[in-house]
């Protein structure tokens, strides 16, 4: 299949395309493992083969789950659950002492759900678990706490810095009220700052603050204040994290945020970030305003920078060591019992276990790699014993020549500011066969854009707009006028048909023709002057747009195709030129259709 296909198709999937591998569940299920005995056989022969490891701990307790919440975390806990779940805890890491034994550790995070959520004397003989094993000197031993807890429990988050936890991340998530009532979470500005005060009085000096964007009723002015509030804060690293949707409360609403919304709040994100002294590359989602540090855990560093091995305990916990990918039980049913009953048995507590072929390691690997956006040659090396450039070399060719991916050294393949914004499209080209034919299938099965356009024309609040609202469209054709420029649209309504180039005008700061020349350069990367010699066609036909009234104002330019290469930008998914021969009323947006013929006609 073509790269081309691929990443159009991965940008269309774009909710499930992320660093997130494999797609679904079962994905796998060809090469699991269900013998007790080939399970633990594969597990120790893969760690044996590790020279270092990366060890997490999973807490599955919350004061509430969120409703954006995608891990294993327990709806209705138990007052006892906490405690007994922390006896087997570490029962399992027995478990794994053994097969582990000296071998150096290179990261270690305790996360969740919500680790602080336990009292001090458990995480205390967690912490001590782990100190048993061989922990590299100068690691960020990391953990994860809420507002609330912080807030209100100092000594907690005092005992926690004496245990050795040099670096804590706590979730705001957004800093709008109305917002966090919809999502189910508990949050205030208040809250917020005794609980920033508090991390400060215990000793941490790195704290890291959490922050979310892409939801369908997050509008870009809330986001832009929980960022400006955040940057006030003075923490060190500053994380965002878009919805992913898939297995949460809230997948229902996905197909209502288009990927230029998720893009946009990014960049706005990003802009505010990177004035304020906070520092990323393209593509990455920590911000960290201390000179030469990553932002994150060393746990987190190892396996997304060097695709350093991991070994996952707890309820529902990930693994990914050598060629194994393992999830423990919980990951599909959230419940203690089964966990509970395999330790009692000395079984390893896996609920799944797949021995995957090296396509299916790499596609793992990389995927998570693209989590920082950019890829280590010699790390690929080290971990694969073969040559990036030589296995992925018509991958290399396809995002070099689209302007999504360079060289930036001999080392780092990262990502551009254009790629970055593709992110989606450019993950699945390293996909398995396998997987580039299941995430095909699912998307025939899932995509569906009207359905996407009626969610969101339920929140558009078509008030915050005049009416009639005005519009600036661009008919832009080749010398011989056979093709005409035209763009992919990235939002909703018509999301994914062809349009004309175009967008709408902004009286109080500028002409019909500037807005024109505006809307052609941002969305497609041409820059033309237009005039009023350039106008063609006025429409103001109600019903036009299913957002409300909105009248066109239509401008015609000829270009030198072969001067012209159209690069999308702005709320646009490609920018190409286009056959008129083969264009069709079905395939455009609006009545786009309607403004070619009437401008070619006359």
């Amino acid at each position: 299949m073509k790269c081309r296909e691929i990443f159009d198709r991965g940008i269309r999937f774009h909710h499930y395309c992320n660093t997130a591998y494999p797609l679904k569940p079962n994905s796998l299920a060809a090469y699991e493992l269900h013998d007790d005995d080939a399970v633990r056989n594969c597990v120790q022969k893969n760690i044996e083969k590790q020279k270092e490891l990366c060890l997490y701990v999973h807490i599955p307790f919350c004061q509430a789950r969120c409703r954006f919440c995608e891990y294993v975390v327990l709806d209705k806990p138990a007052d006892t659950d906490p405690g007994r779940y922390v006896d087997y805890l570490l029962k399992e890491i027995e478990l794994y002492r053994s097969m582990i034994g000296n071998k150096p550790i290179a990261g270690y995070d305790l996360g969740g759900g919500t680790p602080s959520y336990l009292p001090v004397d458990k995480l205390e003989a967690i912490t001590a678990s782990i100190r048993r094993f061989n922990l590299k000197d100068g690691i960020y031993m990391s953990i994860e706490t809420t507002p609330v807890i912080a807030a209100n429990d100092p000594d907690k988050i005092k005992a926690i810095r004496d245990m050795g936890y040099n670096r804590i991340s706590m979730g705001f998530q957004t800093v709008s009220e109305k917002l966090l009532n919809e999502l189910g979470r508990e949050g205030s500005k208040s809250i917020y700052e005794h609980a920033v005060e508090n991390i400060r009085k215990a000793g941490f000096d790195r704290l890291n603050i959490d922050l979310m964007y892409g939801f369908l009723n997050q509008s870009d002015e809330d986001f832009a204040n929980t960022i400006r509030y955040t940057i006030a804060l003075g923490p060190e690293f500053i994380t965002l994290y878009r919805n992913r949707y898939k297995g949460t409360r809230l997948e229902a609403e996905s197909q209502g945020v288009t990927l230029y919304k998720v893009n946009r709040q990014y960049e706005i994100a990003y802009r505010l970030l990177k004035e304020a002294g906070y520092i990323a590359n393209n593509g990455k989602n920590t911000f960290s305003r201390i000179p030469g540090d990553m932002g994150t855990s060393s746990y987190l560093t190892k396996r997304v920078i060097d695709a350093t091995s991991y070994v996952g305990f707890g309820l529902g916990a990930q693994s990914f060591v050598g060629n194994y990918l393992a999830y423990n039980l919980g990951c599909a049913d959230h419940k203690l019992d089964k966990y509970f009953d395999a330790i009692d048995k000395g079984i390893l507590p896996i609920n799944d276990i797949a021995d995957m072929p090296i396509e299916e390691v790499r596609a793992k690997a990389i995927s998570v790699m693209f989590y920082f956006g950019f890829i280590s040659m010699k790390a690929y090396r080290e971990r694969f014993g073969e040559d990036f450039r030589e296995v992925y070399a018509t991958q290399i060719e396809f995002l070099k020549s689209n302007s999504l991916m360079e060289f930036v050294d001999e080392d780092t393949f990262m990502l551009t500011d254009y790629g970055a914004a593709h992110l989606y499209g450019i993950i699945p080209l390293f996909y398995s066969e396998r997987s580039i034919k299941e995430m095909f299938a699912m998307s025939d099965r899932w995509l569906n854009d009207k359905k996407g356009e009626d969610i969101y024309l339920e929140k558009y609040d078509r008030k915050k707009y005049d009416a009639p609202s005005v519009a600036v469209d661009l008919l832009v054709f080749n010398k011989e006028k056979t093709k005409i420029l035209l763009v992919g649209r990235a939002d909703h309504p018509y999301v994914n048909k062809l349009a004309l180039p175009g967008g709408f005008y902004l009286p109080d700061d500028e002409s019909l023709e500037y807005a024109a020349s505006r809307e052609l350069l941002e969305e497609t990367s041409v820059s033309v002057n237009i005039t009023e010699e350039n106008l063609v066609k006025v429409t103001s036909t109600k019903g036009r747009d299913p957002r409300g009234w909105v009248v066109s104002v239509a401008y015609s330019v000829c270009l030198d195709e072969a001067a012209v290469k159209p690069v999308a930008n702005s709320d646009a998914i490609y920018a190409s030129w286009v056959e008129l021969a083969g264009l069709n009323k079905e395939a455009l947006a609006f009545d786009h259709w309607e403004i070619i013929c009437y401008v070619l006609e006359h």
